[in-house]
């Protein structure tokens, strides 16, 4: 059964702003040579591992709300040149937009049930919304 992780996304503004991080880095990673591929590098490896990649995905908390997912592909621990063990969260490149649901800050990540999990943004719904309307009628509970 799929499990999800919810994390805070330091440093962007919007979804938008995510998106271009994740473009950049994966053009950055192919100039250098590198296998394109995206992940994020977390201290603690997850013990439920094999639930988040059996369907399972990152959920984005941006400026207070979850906001975004992306889709679990692996989990890689490793150890780092300075002997501490991390772990590599390898991600699906793509955002899916998710429906806006507030978080209050924390630290590091935690699960998320599928259960409380946003549903992705449909063709009937505020996805047409510029992001700025959207996050205005979310703090309000209107979304």
């Amino acid at each position: 059964m799929a499990l999800h992780m919810l994390k805070l996304c330091v440093g962007a503004e919007s979804v938008e702003d995510q998106r271009d991080s994740v473009q950049r880095r994966l053009a950055m990673m192919a100039a250098a040579g590198q296998k394109p591929e995206q992940f994020h590098t977390t201290r603690m490896v997850p013990k439920r591992a094999a639930e988040l990649i059996d369907g399972g995905s990152l959920y984005w908390v941006i400026k207070g709300n979850i906001q975004a997912r992306q889709r679990f592909l692996d989990v890689r621990p490793f150890v780092d040149v300075d002997g501490i063990s991390r772990c590599h969260l390898v991600l699906e490149p793509v955002l899916h937009e998710t429906s806006w649901a507030p978080r209050r800050p924390f630290q590091g990540w935690r699960y998320l049930d599928p259960d409380d999990a946003p549903p992705d943004f449909g063709s009937s719904d505020a996805s047409d919304m510029p992001a700025e309307l959207r996050r205005e009628l979310a703090g309000l509970g209107l979304l």
